[in-house]
């Protein structure tokens, strides 16, 4: 059962990964690296590095995914205005 979690676990970052590189919309791609970076922090506690775990969820997902909200916010404000 681990095993096909694992496999499942790996697919779906591969997934997320390719699709967050091909995809043609911006907020779209960085929806997809904040699910990425979760899916990953996930990956490292299933490798008993939870430490690591953590890091990339809180600062990976979390932090840069914020950050890189905000400025997709900003450069559509920008586009708006005249």
């Amino acid at each position: 059962m681990t095993f096909a979690f694992d496999l499942l676990l790996a697919l779906a970052l591969l997934w997320s990964g390719w699709r967050t590189l091909t995809t043609p919309r911006l907020d779209r791609a960085i929806v997809l690296f904040i699910a990425f970076g979760l899916m990953l922090s996930l990956a490292w506690a299933r490798l008993s590095a939870p430490d690591i775990g953590l890091a990339e969820a809180a600062i990976g997902a979390g932090l840069t995914g914020a950050l890189l909200l905000d400025a997709h916010g900003v450069l559509q404000r920008g586009k708006r205005q005249p």
